[in-house]
């Protein structure tokens, strides 16, 4: 990973869980230009109830490590 983007990851991971989430919502709707509208609507609602969930305690997050191990034993070949 890049050193800017590592650096900024770090610093999102310092986010409160809401700043977060909100945070993924701007970075996916940035990527998405022009997706349909649609997907979009279902995307905010399973964003808002993600963030319902984070407020109500109802989930529990995981550390950028342990999904970072995840992923690549997932890639690896």
């Amino acid at each position: 990973m890049p050193k800017a983007l590592e650096e900024v990851t770090r610093d999102a991971l310092e986010l409160a869980p809401r700043q977060r989430l909100a945070l993924a919502e701007f970075l996916i709707e940035s990527a998405d230009a022009g997706a349909d509208p649609e997907a979009e609507a279902e995307w905010d609602a399973e964003i808002r109830e993600r963030i319902r969930f984070v407020d109500e305690g109802r989930t529990a997050g995981v550390a950028y490590q342990d999904v970072m191990r995840a992923a690549e034993r997932r890639v690896a070949p």
